[in-house]
């Protein structure tokens, strides 16, 4: 390795954060989703700390053959279903799980012929206006599910728009699809993460769990992944490259969106927007330099960000900083670049180096 940006991933946290979901929803199973590359993570690296998972959704079909070419016997859900009739056909012989959320798969199921049955997930749309056939429909779909011959077995799915968010809450998407699918006797899923932690009652059959499996909290910072206790399964680090005195007055980068009122005293990092750090994190969005709290100065360029050293004289060529991680909430820097972890995780790019903890 020459340039030090590095994404250290800790299997561990993975683990431990399984764990937790698992402890929470006791009495469900639970899914973990690696879609997108396990959140950033790496798809067949999340798979492989987890091999006593009871499932796990994606949504990329090639990346649900490389997990059954890796071994994986465990369910696979495919939270968007299929794409075409060859990728059913596929699905079957791979067996996956689907899910089916418009008329045009269901008459795929009907009309493909198969190397034997599917087991579906209906998806239900009660509020998010995704993805999802009207939740009022679950009782004839699920009589033309029950009736093609295509189908192994139907679990009632669903997903909640605010289950993050208090003020506005599930009541009224659960409402609907408990309305809506009364009596059909079926197993469900419906907690996402927020759902998990927030709302017990919507554990039922299966749990699905993204953001909380990688120690992110779906609620921001109004309820931290640590009070969660969950633990960071990524750290974004990189060290310091160069070294600049400023007077007052002089600016730092790209428009001079910092201009020093005082001596100061700036740090170089090699981590830019081409590393997946966010272009629009404003001054004073929090860092970690040799393990004391700092704060960025100035735009993000491309391959360099700016931080002050003002007060942290131990720093030097080659110190330590931590943009995420286990000691700096990746909550924390999404909050104050205004965005959320999800994407922050996501967006890290191929040629940051990668270690396994």
């Amino acid at each position: 390795m020459t340039r030090p940006i590095l994404a250290t991933i800790h299997l561990d946290a993975i683990r431990h954060n399984y764990a937790v979901i698992k402890a929470r929803a006791a009495g469900s199973k639970a899914f973990a989703v690696v879609k997108a590359n396990g959140y950033g993570h790496g798809l067949l690296r999340c798979a492989a700390a987890l091999p006593d998972a009871d499932g796990f959704a994606t949504l990329e079909f090639d990346g649900a053959v490389k997990l059954r070419e890796e071994g994986i016997r465990q369910p696979i859900l495919l939270l968007e279903g299929v794409f075409d009739q060859v990728e059913l056909a596929e699905a079957a012989r791979q067996d996956f799980w689907i899910a089916v959320h418009n008329a045009e798969a269901l008459a795929w199921l009907e009309q493909t012929k198969l190397a034997k049955p599917v087991y579906v997930f209906l998806k239900l749309n009660t509020g998010m206006n995704r993805l999802g056939f009207p939740a009022e429909q679950a009782p004839e779909l699920v009589a033309r599910l029950k009736a093609c011959p295509n189908v192994a077995g139907i679990t009632l799915m669903a997903h909640f728009a605010c289950a993050d968010e208090p003020a506005k809450g599930i009541t009224n998407q659960l409402n609907r699809f408990e309305t809506a699918t009364a009596g059909l006797n079926l197993p469900v899923s419906l907690a996402n993460s927020a759902a998990t932690f927030d709302y017990p009652t919507t554990h039922r059959d299966w749990v699905r769990n993204g953001i909380a499996l990688y120690g992110s909290s779906p609620f921001g910072l109004s309820k931290t992944a640590a009070t969660l206790g969950l633990k960071a399964a990524m750290t974004l680090s990189s060290a310091i490259i160069g070294i600049q005195m400023l007077q007052p007055g002089d600016s730092v980068g790209y428009g001079a969106m910092f201009t020093a009122d005082k001596a100061m005293r700036i740090g170089i990092v090699a981590c830019g927007y081409a590393d997946g750090y966010p272009r629009h994190a404003p001054n004073g969005t929090p860092v970690l330099v040799a393990g004391q709290r700092s704060r960025l100065l100035g735009r993000i360029s491309m391959d360099m960000l700016a931080v002050d050293l003002t007060d942290i004289p131990q720093a030097q060529l080659g110190s330590d900083v931590e943009l995420w991680g286990q000691a700096l909430s990746i909550d924390e820097v999404a909050a104050a670049a205004g965005t959320i972890g999800y994407e922050l995780m996501c967006a890290v790019a191929p040629r940051a180096h990668i270690r396994v903890a």
